[in-house]
């Protein structure tokens, strides 16, 4: 079984996370410039076996595309498949993605100055990104779900 990679991409940076080979915990992996994308996933790809890319789709509240899926993530996506012509790729919603890390942090007791860290940022929430995706998949209940 291969592992699935997460990606919220973003227009200046983009965070990668991973999962373990039994695609059970999703980790944050690393922190590139967008433009690099595509070819640190390469190099990643060549030593790793990954089984499905899960890009974060920005999406508005009524559940519609936003302007930034429109102009930034759909065209990494085209990209993507074309790079990684047998490769899953999957869009998953990524609302709120960035303001959980940043809570986690708080609640983790991170200082201030390391919240600060928008590189972290970017691999915390693709690292939640993933999880939830994880959690869609087999169909494990989230906290919102217990009631």
């Amino acid at each position: 079984m291969g592992r699935i990679i997460g990606i919220d991409y973003g227009r200046k940076r983009t965070g990668i996370a991973v999962t373990d080979p039994l695609q059970i915990i999703a980790s944050g992996l690393e922190t590139v410039a967008s433009g690099e994308a595509e070819a640190w996933l390469e190099c990643y790809m060549a030593g790793e076996p990954v089984e499905r890319i899960v890009v974060g789709c920005p999406t508005m509240l009524d559940g519609s595309e936003s302007d930034t899926m429109t102009r930034y993530v759909q065209p990494f996506v085209n990209r993507l498949k074309k790079k990684f012509p047998g490769m899953m790729i999957d869009l998953f919603d990524e609302r709120y993605t960035s303001k959980l890390a940043v809570r986690a942090m708080i609640d983790g007791g991170m200082k201030k100055k390391r919240r600060q860290d928008k590189a972290g940022i970017d691999r915390l929430s693709a690292a939640i990104l993933l999880q939830g995706y994880l959690e869609r998949l087999t169909g494990f209940p989230n906290v919102e779900n217990k009631n």
